[in-house]
């Protein structure tokens, strides 16, 4: 398939093999290193994995984002998001503020909400519970995907609770789903440099894992591209790989290149001016390859790479574009040069350019409607 010459490359070897199963951290590492046409050759093989386990279909779901609060008391290196409490431009949304929000998303077709915010001081599960029964009373049918893994570990400490019992919480007053953010690099090495205030790998997974056992399904993703390497995006899929193995919890997996811009681990010189294109590729690719039969579902975010570029990674591994959003503002204040909304017709129109079927659908991949 990959060549005619009677000795394989390695590349050849390693891309026959993972036509009928994952390929290994090793394989994995090497293919993260490749270039020119066996760069090409991986391309294709992702893709060609990426039909038998997605088919032609191209999912999105009509969604809104909601960053109730851009105050927040961690220090993380990559987010231009933060503001502290008396800068001109912080701000907090109030419950009654959040709901009206959330009212005008589902008038305008949202079918699922992205409630998320910085670690504003004081917050606890408590309040995340009576945000979460506020808007579901008023509009119990929209699907509420919300809340960082770190963002449950900070409420749940400031409430004295352990993680299950503030999950659990979550759980019975509506939460339906979590983004799973805050992840960044799993590699503790990296993140005492890029969000050393932020929850550890092993705390990382514990929320995760706890989510996943007491029945609310996550995302997992990945922020790259910045001081990371080949091989800590590697061994960062592995954990994901491995998790999914234990709980089966992952709906898809969404890589987030490292938006440079504005961040200021770049500013002060400590980080890299994001992925390249063929960086960003290569972990599309690598990893169809590594979930093979484990995370079925890819997302290529428009927001950060742009629809030209989605278009490309769309045709290297990954089956789903995201959503349509709305209000999205930590990528945009991070320096993201593209929108943070976008109508259905514009992803539909991308999708049949590629001569692939674009399909809406819910949260969890379970209502998939032809479109």
């Amino acid at each position: 398939m990959f060549g005619t010459m009677d000795i394989k490359t390695r590349t050849e070897k390693i891309l026959e093999k993972a036509m009928d199963e994952p390929i290994n951290n090793e394989e994995a590492l090497y293919l993260m290193n490749v270039r020119g046409r066996d760069l090409q050759a991986l391309l294709i093989a992702a893709d060609t994995v990426r039909e038998s386990e997605a088919g032609d279909r191209v999912t999105y779901i009509e969604n809104w984002n909601i960053n109730f609060t851009n105050i927040c008391s961690g220090q993380c290196g990559f987010c231009a998001f933060k503001r502290d409490d008396l800068d001109g431009d912080a701000y907090y949304l109030e419950t009654e503020r959040i709901l009206e929000i959330a009212r005008k998303a589902v008038e305008n077709g949202a079918r699922e909400l992205c409630i998320q915010g910085g670690l504003y001081p004081g917050l606890d599960t408590y309040f995340y519970e009576d945000l979460v029964r506020t808007i579901k009373s008023e509009l119990p049918h929209v699907h509420l995907h919300s809340f960082s893994p770190m963002e449950v570990y900070y409420g749940a400490r400031n409430a004295e609770l352990s993680i299950e019992e503030a999950l659990r919480i979550l759980k019975r007053a509506g939460l339906g789903s979590m983004p799973g953010t805050a992840a960044e690099i799993l590699n503790d090495d990296i993140r005492a440099v890029i969000c050393p205030t932020k929850l550890s790998t092993g705390e990382w997974v514990e929320v995760i894992e706890t989510a996943h056992r007491v029945g609310i399904p996550t995302t997992c993703t990945m922020m790259y591209g910045h001081i990371d390497g080949p091989e800590h995006r590697v061994e960062h899929m592995d954990i994901l790989r491995q998790i999914q193995e234990r709980t089966g919890g992952f709906t898809e997996f969404v890589p987030l290149p490292f938006m440079h811009p504005r961040a200021p681990i770049y500013r002060e010189g400590k980080a890299a001016a994001g992925a390249t294109g063929a960086d960003d590729l290569k972990v599309y690719a690598v990893s169809r390859l590594m979930f093979r039969g484990l995370i079925r579902n890819i997302q290529a975010s428009w927001v950060k790479l742009g629809f030209k570029f989605a278009q490309v990674a769309l045709m290297s591994g990954a089956n789903d574009l995201g959503g349509t959003l709305g209000e999205e503002n930590i990528s945009r204040s991070a320096g993201a040069s593209h929108g943070v909304r976008t109508e259905p017709e514009e992803i539909i129109r991308v999708v049949k350019d590629l001569g692939r079927i674009p399909a809406s659908r819910d949260t969890l991949y379970r209502e998939i409607e032809d479109v």
